[in-house]
């Protein structure tokens, strides 16, 4: 008899053509100092379906973006996915290089994805709503 573990599939996501350079080289810069999360994010990079920036949909989330989202199907919460400089998690402000940043990125409204948090638990964070990033939060 054998038991079949269904593995959630990581949904297809889009990134900016620029966003995707940007990523790349903080992938780089970050190598020496958080291996993992550099690596993670290259992979990302990597499945990404590139499009030019101008023509990413307001309704894709990319750095800048305020983005409302579940987890584990529950309370919802409101961010703004921001480069690593100008994170502040006291002001909702996440860094793309964290879990929960590494997830969203690239995901539209309705998909869902899995981010692994520190401590080692699998949350599915699912998308609600996208709002376009502001010009000061786009870095």
């Amino acid at each position: 008899m054998s038991i079949s573990v269904k593995k959630r599939r990581k949904p297809a996501i889009t990134i900016g053509i620029e966003a995707n350079r940007r990523l790349s080289d903080l992938a780089m810069a970050i190598e020496d100092r958080m291996p993992e999360i550099a690596d993670a994010l290259l992979q990302e990079l990597d499945r990404a379906r590139l499009v030019p920036d101008a023509k990413l949909s307001d309704k894709t989330i990319r750095i800048g973006s305020d983005v409302e989202f579940t987890t584990n199907g529950e309370q919802s919460r409101r961010i703004t996915l921001v480069l690593p400089a100008q994170a502040d998690i006291a002001q909702g402000r996440i860094s793309v290089a964290t879990p929960i940043g590494l997830a969203l990125i690239g995901l539209s409204e309705g998909q869902s994805m899995t981010a692994h948090a520190r401590d080692g638990r699998e949350n599915v964070l699912t998308v609600v709503k996208v709002l376009p990033p502001q010009p000061a939060a786009a870095g």
